[in-house]
């Protein structure tokens, strides 16, 4: 049973290991094609790892750090690639800087999850994050894959333009803007009217025959909401957090002097020169 949830993972990885081999092939709109549909099924995979080991009560640390290690190479190295591949060569050197730069953000951000994850599950064991810090490297990998299945046998796509949005993917992942996780989610009268619209908007685009667009508006739309809600609840949350702090570090320099009898304040002693002068004798 051990071994059930790690099958999905390495079958994520063999997904990003066949897009990087269709990705460095020959240039052609087909093996693209091929590629970005092999990061798509390894999102599959990967979102359900996960689901798998907590079914058959599996969990291990193991299982974590190779999930970790599949996303690396599924979502990062075979993005990057193709996404070069495709049509960052036209900006030569900077193409592959941009490329090297969403690998890298995308290592990086899956080592600050691991971090933040292990220091959550001390503090709270059997909490439920409602958010992820940054953009899941899954998604932003997403965003490149429905790009490239949308514009499959379409115009070219924008050189100048994919390359900022790279980037912009780029730092979406190491930054500390909030995406939510969707895990507190009930079946109640909000969510059920939400997953209609989300279902509604894929029908259309599927039935104007424009299905290769439907993962394209849904990776936008969670990009855009995760930005969006920064701009309206950022700035409150972060003076929220930031007086909690400040009210966590009093508390604790409270209890430090309580807890050092030998520290106390002693009372101010009186200057020499300001003791009161004695009478004159001259005068009476």
């Amino acid at each position: 049973m051990f071994v059930l949830p790690n099958l999905f993972t390495v079958s994520s990885i063999f997904c990003g290991f066949y897009a990087i081999l269709a990705a460095t092939g020959p240039q052609t709109g087909d093996n693209f094609y091929r590629a970005a549909l092999a990061i798509f099924f390894g999102s599959f995979f990967d979102a359900f790892d996960g689901r798998v080991a907590r079914m058959t009560r599996t969990q291990s640390a193991f299982g974590v750090e190779l999930d970790s290690l599949a996303d690396v190479i599924t979502f990062g190295v075979a993005p990057g690639i193709l996404v070069y591949k495709w049509a960052l060569t036209g900006l030569g050197t900077g193409g592959m800087v941009i490329s090297c730069i969403y690998t890298s953000c995308g290592a990086i951000r899956l080592a600050r999850f691991n971090v933040l994850a292990h220091s959550e599950h001390e503090a709270s064991p059997s909490g439920v994050s409602r958010f992820f810090v940054g953009l899941p490297i899954p998604l932003a990998a997403g965003m490149i894959v429905s790009l490239v299945l949308a514009l499959h046998g379409r115009s070219s796509p924008d050189v100048v333009g994919l390359g900022v949005l790279v980037l912009g993917l780029s730092f979406l992942m190491v930054s500390t803007i909030r995406y939510r996780t969707f895990k507190d989610a009930g079946l109640g009268p909000r969510t059920i009217i939400a997953f209609a619209a989300v279902l509604a908007v894929g029908v259309f685009f599927a039935l104007s025959g424009r299905l290769t667009q439907v993962f394209l508006v849904y990776f936008s739309f969670y990009i855009l909401l995760g930005l969006v809600e920064e701009l309206l609840f950022g700035r409150k949350r972060r003076a929220a957090t930031a007086a909690a702090a400040a009210a966590g570090a009093s508390a604790a320099a409270s209890v430090s002097l309580e807890n050092d009898p030998e520290e106390q304040l002693l009372p101010a002693e009186e200057d020499e020169d300001d003791e009161p002068a004695a009478p004159d004798d001259d005068e009476e």
